[in-house]
């Protein structure tokens, strides 16, 4: 598992995609893991607070219940022409007086549920020409890149 800024160390560029897709629109899809195991989708935001990428939730949504109970996860950007980009990993709940950092206009009336995801993967696919162009990026490992006629 990794943060943001060790992905930024080690793949840059792709670093440098994924974030632009993510902060082009407001929401994305978060996947979570029902008590079941089943996949739940829910929307989110997300932002990126010093080495992390977080995201919160209002105070006992079935999401952040779900991600208490099991955290692992994954974010997919808004989809939007020019690349679709996603990330997964481990949503590690922030508590405490670190939770009041990963907040940019004081917390939400009601109380929220603050994370940031400890990345396993990120995904960058585009269209190239006449190609499907996929990259993808593991903690410690270079950047693979796939392309598909």
């Amino acid at each position: 598992m990794a943060t943001w800024r060790q992905f930024e160390s080690e793949a840059a560029e792709l670093a440098r995609l994924i974030r632009a897709r993510f902060e082009e629109a407001e929401t994305h899809v978060l996947a979570t893991l029902r008590r079941d195991g089943s996949p739940r989708v829910s929307g989110s935001e997300v932002a990126f607070q010093g080495p992390d990428l977080s995201f919160g939730s209002m105070l006992n949504a079935v999401k952040a219940r779900d991600l208490q109970r099991d955290g692992r996860c994954a974010i997919h950007a808004h989809p939007a022409k020019g690349g679709d980009a996603k990330v997964a990993g481990l949503a590690i709940e922030v508590t405490g007086s670190e939770k009041a950092t990963y907040t940019s206009g004081g917390e939400p009336p009601g109380g929220f549920h603050a994370f940031r995801l400890e990345l396993e993967e990120a995904v960058f696919t585009s269209v190239e020409a006449d190609e499907l162009v996929v990259r993808s990026w593991r903690p410690g490992q270079a950047v693979r890149t796939v392309r598909r006629k």
